[in-house]
């Protein structure tokens, strides 16, 4: 005899099967490795070290403050 199952558990499993190959699919095609999370960490730290050596400081004018309305 026929095993008797649920349709509406039956479609949720498949749906649960479909989303997961899914995932797994998109973890290969966009997915990256931790060295290369770790390498794309340490040029971003690099990048902006660099950029804060670069960064020219305003002296401070407080004597003579030009900024001000009358």
């Amino acid at each position: 005899m026929a095993r008797i199952i649920n349709l509406r558990t039956a479609r949720k499993q498949q749906a649960r099967q479909k989303k997961t190959a899914q995932a797994s699919e998109n973890a290969v095609k966009f997915g990256r490795t931790s060295g290369q999370k770790q390498a794309e960490a340490q040029a971003a730290e690099r990048m902006r070290r660099q950029l804060d050596q670069a960064e020219l400081e305003m002296p401070s004018s407080s004597a003579k403050d030009d900024t001000k309305s009358p």
